[in-house]
């Protein structure tokens, strides 16, 4: 009994080659790691390259959020940390890595 069973398997269908075989499934993994490179892998390296950028271009006197949403005027900036100044004489040391972005501008009308 396992002896045909193993001997139908090895037999290939009229017709088809291992060629065949391997080029088939080329065109099925090919368009998948594209879909995948496009839709994950190149906006992620786009969006950590304009942190990077945004975050060489930081100076001091910049009023800035951070990931953990804490809102801040930068009073010294360093390689990897930068001291906040979140109140008056109130201070902390973060990685420079967590500021998110700038400060959104307030509307004078919602203030009031």
């Amino acid at each position: 009994m396992w002896s045909s069973v193993a001997h139908a398997a090895a037999q290939q269908p009229q017709g088809s080659s291992p060629q065949d075989a391997l080029v088939s499934t080329l065109f099925l993994i090919v368009p998948m790691i594209l879909i995948f490179y496009f839709l994950l892998i190149r906006p992620q390296t786009k969006q950590a390259k304009q942190h990077r950028e945004f975050l060489a271009g930081l100076k001091r006197g910049d009023k800035v959020i951070t990931a953990s949403g804490i809102y801040g005027k930068i009073v010294q900036i360093a390689d990897e940390f930068v001291i906040l100044e979140i109140a008056d004489k109130v201070r902390i040391k973060m990685a420079k890595s967590q500021i998110s972005g700038y400060q959104p501008e307030q509307d004078k009308e919602s203030s009031d």
